[in-house]
């Protein structure tokens, strides 16, 4: 794709006013390639007169907004995490470095897209084929991370949603979230944005147990908050939200990456 794009984005003779750019030339099937094979489609695509930055600004500009670019993505690093029995506790996560501490992190749809395909990866890599009957999207962001996952992962499973509402220092679940019928026990993947201080997964968890008995919960979220400055965190307790995590007794956990304080922000600012 690199190549045709050169030889022929500007036409026979090189003088068309519109190049073409490499990802344009697969469309849709652009979300099926690896990662790796995006970034470098992303990267690499450019014309001669543009640099790689030059590039990533003006493809970010089309998915985040007209002043946006994509989010810098730090290093992938393995973290062990709770898993299965005979399960693969290593995950590769990546970090978030922010710019601007002391703000939240506005994310892109491409860098919200990489990380949805990061869980995916690691989904794969558990050690077992991983077969969920239900999803469950937390707020709204995790809504679409479950939509994502649903649809791409586990053959377009049912879908839950369940709206977090917080009064003072009580959370409560909305009327309009919805919890869909299912199998006896079901292997249910429960999707959240973030994991920081607050207890919200570990209600969730007691929620679902208490609807569908003997259930198998899992629990992918995209970003953890770290208790340091570091974001390439040695321990799964150096994370802000691994005691509550570790409480809440998932079969296993997923994260496709680490933030510092005050969090991130998901693209559109869905909640």
């Amino acid at each position: 794709m690199l190549i045709l794009a050169k030889a022929y984005g500007l036409g026979p003779h090189g003088t068309a006013s519109e190049f073409i750019f490499a990802g344009d030339l697969v469309q849709e099937a652009y979300e099926k390639l690896a990662p790796e094979d995006q970034l470098a489609l992303k990267a690499a695509g450019d014309h001669p007169s543009n640099t790689a930055s030059d590039l990533l600004q003006v493809r970010g500009a089309g998915v985040g907004g007209p002043n946006t670019t994509d989010n810098a993505v730090g290093p992938d690093f393995n973290l062990v995490v709770p898993t299965i029995d005979n399960g693969n506790p290593a995950i590769s996560v990546f970090s978030l470095p922010n710019p601007n501490p002391g703000q939240l992190l506005d994310l892109t749809w491409n860098t919200f897209g990489f990380g949805v395909q990061r869980l995916m990866r690691q989904i794969k890599s558990l050690g077992r084929r991983l077969d969920a009957d239900i999803c469950v999207g937390i707020n709204e962001a995790g809504l679409v991370m479950a939509t994502f996952l649903a649809s791409a992962q586990f053959n377009r499973c049912s879908i839950g949603y369940l709206r977090c509402n917080r009064v003072r220092n009580e959370i409560t679940f909305a009327a309009e979230s919805h919890y869909p019928e299912s199998v006896e026990a079901p292997v249910i993947v429960i999707c959240d944005f973030e994991v920081k201080h607050a207890d919200v997964v570990g209600l969730v968890a007691r929620e679902l147990r208490e609807r569908y008995p003997g259930a198998e919960l899992y629990f992918a979220v995209f970003g953890a908050m770290t208790k340091g400055n570091s974001l390439e965190v040695q321990s799964f307790d150096d994370l802000t939200g691994a005691t509550i995590m570790q409480a809440a007794r998932f079969d296993a956990v997923f994260i496709a990456a680490t933030m510092s304080p005050p969090g991130i922000e998901p693209p559109l600012e869905l909640r």
